[in-house]
């Protein structure tokens, strides 16, 4: 039975109201997931951000018992696809694809940036640790590291190179590949790998340094030259292409991860559900070798892993930025 209190009855029992606030959010936590879950990824469809997402997406919906969707909303150097996220409801429902290079990379450069990373988003689970490798497109005069260094030095400011945007980690490395062989390069920044991938392949571009994920397919077809991968071991999706250590050029590494997050807010038991479903999925033998042919391998972590990489990553590539003097204002 319900009844209207009146008076200071009344007062007295709004007084005593501040505990409900609490019950919407505990109700949310037990009922999640109530409708499909969205998966934003800040890249157009084809890039690294994108793989690692639909690596996760059918086994993720079986687990959860809802669908689960791509969002594709590339530009901005992925800004609008963060801010997107980072404005939904912190219900679990909305999860964003990371790409460490927007994560930690778009802070350092970036006064005005209308997100935050620790503040705004909230750490899920790893997806990917993708390394980069270094293309070149099929007229370039170069086959391997050492003819590519000569040619650029031979050649100053006469090479492009390719990127997923200003400021992305594909600008980063090869703002940093030109200071480390001596010979300045001309920066080409595109919307996303996708388009840039297929102006290396058209030779309108001739080199990209990139994960390789999204250029395996085009390496085997030979569209595109795979010249030595920026990381300290092979990758297994190209294990003939040696690392630039071997290749002659050691130090020079760049690797990159993909990595869940949600809306800040979002109540720790949909993250600790989450985080265990995407864990178990990482250790599922198909999405392991799905994972490895595509040039990436998984790295299963928890959710406070996560957070202490992200945040040592925040400090080591914004220092990384600043010293390289590349802003996006």
């Amino acid at each position: 039975m319900i009844r209207l209190l009146a008076g200071g009855v009344a007062r007295r029992a709004l007084l005593a109201a501040p505990a409900l606030p609490l019950l919407p959010r505990s109700a949310t936590a037990q009922g999640f997931p109530n409708r499909a879950v969205t998966i934003i990824v800040p890249n157009p469809p084809g890039g690294g951000s994108d793989f690692a997402a639909r690596l996760f997406t059918e086994g993720l919906s079986q687990a959860l018992g809802q669908p689960v969707v791509i969002d594709n909303r590339p530009g901005a150097n992925g800004n609008i696809g963060i801010q997107q996220a980072v404005r939904a409801a912190p219900d679990g429902h909305t999860l964003l694809m990371q790409y460490s290079g927007y994560h930690a990379g778009n802070p350092a450069m970036m006064r005005n940036l209308t997100w935050d990373p620790i503040r705004d988003l909230a750490p899920v689970a790893m997806a990917t640790m993708a390394p980069h490798v270094i293309l070149g497109a099929p007229n370039l005069p170069a086959n391997t590291l050492q003819e590519l260094i000569a040619y650029a030095r031979a050649n100053p400011g006469k090479l492009n190179f390719a990127s997923s945007g200003n400021g992305s980690i594909q600008h980063i490395a090869g703002e940093v590949f030109s200071r480390a062989i001596g010979a300045p390069m001309v920066h080409v920044p595109y919307r996303g790998a996708a388009p840039a991938l297929q102006d290396v392949a058209g030779g309108r571009v001739e080199i990209f340094i990139t994960t390789p994920s999204s250029a395996i397919a085009l390496v085997q077809a030979g569209r595109v030259k795979a010249i030595a991968m920026a990381s300290a071991q092979r990758s297994s999706g190209l294990p003939e292409v040696p690392t630039t250590a071997e290749a002659g050029l050691p130090g020079f590494t760049m690797d990159a991860w993909f990595a869940f997050f949600a809306p800040a807010g979002v109540p720790r038991p949909i993250l600790e559900r989450l985080n265990a479903e995407l864990r178990r999925l990482a250790e599922n033998p198909a999405i392991r070798q799905r994972a490895e042919e595509g040039g990436t391998r998984l790295a299963a972590m928890t959710i406070e892993e996560l957070d202490a990489l992200a945040k040592r990553e925040i400090e080591t590539l914004g220092a990384v930025i600043r010293g390289a003097n590349i802003t996006l204002e």
